[in-house]
């Protein structure tokens, strides 16, 4: 058995900026960050047949890939040249459709558990590209970037992406002290409403591609904003100007509403006035919008922020931040096979 495991995101900067919608125009920038909030993928061989296996929401037994339904594991499992005796177990500290980057998280995770199985290691950047083109190019999903990379680095990662998709990544010059400052005054709560993110972002990138210049302009004057207050934010956090930072959260956030009907909704534009008035900086929905988790940045008042976010039906959820990245947690594969191996040996003599 393998077991990996990859962390789930926050986005701190740049957010929408990493859809090629954007950057194949103008290129984008993103500053982002990995908290200790995990998918686990589980890959064993089956002891008595050569069946695929794939649990889930749902739970998959087929003989063959190309009948599988789900389809990163689908892919995943296809670009290994791996077409049955199989199984594949998932499960994550947060559900998914919560703006947190699951998908690209379960797809990395199993990506690692599958170069683990077949002893084809990658490096971070080709693991994060090969997810990106599983996801965007092959499957056609209206994603970004970030979500494959920082699932797979970790920590607080600076994303470059040119007009031609090449990444340049680095990391955050981010002071511990400014980090723990950071988990002291970072908030995340929980909406209750789940969404699916891709309509949401296919709303963003049809609006890129419409003619009516009106929509289009929108978008893109928000996006343009948007990158600049990313950079900004970046040497906010950098410099340890934190309130700074707060202050650019909520100027994301209005150039982020203007951009779709679907972003919020009344249940958070009411949570997020309530949280200003009680002090807080500023905050946003992470991820695409529509429900999910919204993150607020707060320096004082952190009990009545709790208490006004809990009337308005939204639940905290206590996170640090994570260093490590994508990784393998178990791996009791090479027994499993040296084990087959001499019972077939033994069968043979008898």
């Amino acid at each position: 058995m393998i077991i990996t495991r990859t962390p789930f995101r926050i986005t701190l900067g740049g957010g929408g900026t990493d859809l090629p919608s954007y950057y194949q125009r103008h290129g984008g920038f993103v500053v982002t960050s990995a908290i200790d909030k995990y998918m686990y993928v589980a890959v064993n061989t089956p002891f008595i047949d050569s069946l695929l296996r794939v649990k889930y929401s749902i739970s998959e037994t087929v003989p063959h890939v190309k009948l599988l339904k789900h389809d990163l594991a689908r892919e995943a499992l296809k670009h290994f040249g791996i077409k049955n005796a199989l199984e594949i177990l998932s499960f994550a500290d947060i559900s998914a459709g919560t703006g947190m980057g699951s998908s690209s998280c379960y797809l990395v995770g199993l990506l690692k558990a599958l170069e683990v199985y077949r002893r084809r290691w990658l490096p971070d950047k080709g693991l994060a590209e090969l997810a990106c083109d599983i996801e965007m190019r092959r499957l056609k999903k209206p994603i970004g970037k970030q979500d494959a990379y920082i699932a797979t680095f970790g920590g607080f990662l600076c994303m470059e992406i040119s007009r031609q998709g090449n990444v340049k990544t680095y990391p955050a010059r981010i002071k511990m002290s400014t980090v723990r400052d950071l988990e002291h005054n970072l908030f995340l709560y929980y909406s209750g409403i789940q969404r699916e993110s891709e309509s949401v972002l296919q709303d963003q990138h049809q609006a890129m591609q419409t003619k009516r210049h009106v929509r289009r302009d929108t978008v893109e004057k928000s996006l343009n904003e948007i990158k600049k207050i990313g950079v900004r934010s970046l040497k906010a956090l950098e410099d340890a100007k934190l309130s700074d930072f707060g202050k650019l959260m909520d100027q994301h956030w209005q150039l982020k509403k203007r951009m779709s009907e679907k972003i919020s909704n009344p249940k958070v534009d009411e949570a997020y006035r309530r949280a200003k008035a009680c002090g807080a900086l500023g905050g946003k929905l992470i991820g695409a919008g529509g429900g999910g988790f919204l993150l607020l940045y707060s320096e004082k008042n952190h009990l009545r922020l709790d208490s006004v976010m809990r009337t308005a039906g939204f639940r905290r959820l206590d996170f640090r931040f994570d260093f490590e990245g994508a990784k393998s947690l178990l791996n009791f594969m090479d027994s499993r096979i040296e084990y087959h191996q001499n019972e077939q040996k033994e069968n043979g003599r008898g």
